[in-house]
């Protein structure tokens, strides 16, 4: 295999990896492709950090200085370490020989994002993962697009394009992750963009006020009253008008998300979950046509506040990814698998109208097998 001139008609077989912005865990999942529109896919699995490391991570995302300038050698070589255990332990359960894979897509861990400032950073050694399976690994997919000037994310719309095929267009896929973003599919047409906070901003609410990881069916928010002044200065902000596309970092709302602490523990989840829905609902100024269908992923997708809410300011059928036979909890790291087929071909993994980069823009680092571990 050599890194862009693998015949463009052959078929690979990846795993792909990913831990998100929330951190609830490492997901793991397996893609054969040709790159372009032939697609298949596995089971995919989800795999916690330990508990060190999510601590440790959680310690450092929180600290931009360091999470930007810090080497975070002995934080990386632990993430590295959980999820060569995912990879392994997907492995056995799936029962997968991994003769039959052909590369690994490693997305690694985002611990700072600033495409403003041509930077984004994401823990993960490729060539340990390379060395310790024996397959070529792919890493550092988001890095070129960055350094070309283009916002680094959204990097889910090539893959969403190539599920996509056969339904009804337009259609919007949503991602309620960390952060919620979306791609518009019409046809060749691929619009994407982040379009606010989503779970992230929910969660660390619920775990400083309960001690509890996330509002589990949004119980907490469908209790509470939505404070609609607090809810106008969200939406105030300058941008929910940019024009796509567009990124943010993990924690870009929290500061102004502060003034909810005088709230109630109920009335702060509803305005804060009722924030995330204007902000996605706000996507519709950015895309040519209403789209007929949205297919929500994430984990966000869990929660029926959030799907209730959001059908009926939409106005059109909002259904879990499920509904049309994808899988919501591997999409992401079916992602990484797929892009890294991709990356070895010398395909792009953004455009112009999804990250803002100024051409079509392949991407990734490939790290082949040291012979004997050297």
């Amino acid at each position: 295999m050599t890194d862009s001139l693998v015949d463009p008609a052959e078929r690979l077989t990846a795993i792909g990896v990913i831990s998100g912005t929330s951190m609830d865990a490492i997901d793991v999942a397996l893609v054969t492709s040709d790159g372009r529109d032939a697609v298949s896919f596995g089971a995919g699995a989800s795999y916690p950090y330990r508990d060190e490391t999510r601590r440790a991570l959680q310690a450092v995302i929180a600290d931009a200085e360091r999470a930007s300038a810090e080497p975070l050698a002995e934080l990386e070589a632990a993430v590295t370490a959980d999820h060569l255990a995912a990879i392994r332990s997907y492995a056995a359960d799936q029962r997968l020989d991994f003769s039959g894979v052909d590369l690994v897509g490693l997305h690694g861990q985002t611990v700072y994002h600033r495409p403003q400032m041509r930077f984004t950073r994401q823990l993960i050694d490729g060539q340990a993962v390379a060395d310790a399976l024996g397959i070529p690994a792919v890493d550092r997919f988001r890095d070129a697009d960055v350094a070309a000037g283009g916002e680094g994310a959204p990097f889910a719309p090539l893959w969403h394009r190539a599920l996509a095929q056969g339904l009804e267009q337009p259609v919007m896929v949503l991602n309620l992750g960390g952060v919620a973003n979306v791609s518009y599919i019409d046809g060749e047409t691929v619009i994407a963009f982040d379009t606010g906070p989503a779970s992230a901003i929910l969660d660390d609410f619920v775990l400083r006020r309960l001690g509890r990881p996330y509002d589990a069916d949004g119980a907490l928010a469908a209790s509470g009253r939505v404070h609609d002044d607090l809810l106008a200065g969200f939406m105030a902000n300058p941008f929910f008008d940019r024009p796509a596309p567009k990124s943010l970092d993990r924690n870009d709302f929290h500061r102004r998300a502060q003034v909810v602490e005088s709230l109630s523990d109920a009335d702060g989840a509803a305005t804060l979950a009722a924030f995330t829905i204007e902000s996605i609902v706000a996507s519709l100024r950015h895309v040519p046509r209403v789209p007929k269908r949205w297919l929500v992923g994430g984990g966000g997708r869990l929660n029926r506040h959030f799907m209730d809410r959001l059908g009926a300011r939409l106005g059109v059928p909002v259904e879990p990814v499920e509904a049309v036979g994808w899988d919501g909890d591997a999409l992401e790291a079916q992602i990484f698998a797929y892009f890294a087929i991709r990356s070895v071909k010398g395909l792009p993994l953004s455009l112009p109208s999804t990250t803002g980069v100024p051409q079509p823009m392949t991407g990734g680092r490939l790290h082949r097998p040291k012979p004997n571990g050297m």
